[in-house]
């Protein structure tokens, strides 16, 4: 059987909402980051970066967001979760996805890591501002594309795994001064998403409760 191994709310959420959507047997695996459990020896077996999610199928052990998604998508083909192989909209769905982890992820990692980038006050508080306003940026690109597409996912008229991906990295953004949720397009997207009976399962599993967005 499936196993992810998620911490809530975490980089683990969006392939949790993909095993919802596919309605393949799963299981989860809490890994304990307030006791450290990612960096644990046994942990570290599975994934040497420490980092959350991983996820066993059956021999496979598969780490990175992107790639479970990408993989369970493509290993249950009827859940519709990508467009067809060789199409111009797979090739979209791949730009996507990379964007939303190359770009989009990695700037909010900045913001939430500042400490990685710098070493005194000063300029862990510029990282931050620096990481924000960037991350501005980006919401503005998504939200121009929700546009420019004109449908009610990002890809268009067909629901995709960049969608719930995309719906937890705006979720980060929450606490922002300016988050996802108030831009106009954007912010009816996301709650498009988040009333996906699959997601609101994932949403309710993880026990993210108050206001997800």
């Amino acid at each position: 059987m499936i196993e992810l191994h998620y911490y809530p709310g975490n980089a683990s959420l969006a392939p949790h909402m993909v095993l919802e959507e596919i309605g393949a047997p799963y299981g989860l695996r809490l890994v304990d980051r307030d006791r450290q459990m990612h960096k644990s020896p046994a942990y570290l077996a599975l994934n040497p970066n420490g980092l959350i999610p991983v996820l066993h199928d059956g021999d496979l052990v598969l780490y990175e967001s992107a790639a479970i998604c990408l993989h369970l998508a493509d290993t249950h083909p009827a859940a519709g979760l990508l467009p067809p192989l060789g199409s111009a909209a797979r090739a979209h769905a791949y730009k996507w996805l990379a964007w939303l982890t190359n770009t989009l992820q990695s700037t909010l990692l900045a913001y939430f890591y500042p400490e990685r980038w710098a070493a005194d006050a000063d300029a862990i508080a510029q990282v931050k501002a620096h990481a924000e306003a960037r991350v501005g940026t980006l919401l503005d690109q998504l939200e121009a594309e929700l546009a420019r597409r004109d449908g009610p996912w990002l890809l268009g008229e067909a629901y995709a795994v960049v969608d719930p991906y995309a719906l937890m990295l705006c979720r980060w953004t929450r606490g922002f001064g300016r988050p996802a949720r108030d831009l106009r397009r954007l912010g009816a997207y996301l709650q498009r998403v988040i009333a996906r009976p699959a997601v609101q399962r994932a949403i309710e599993q993880e026990g993210l409760t108050g206001a997800f967005v």
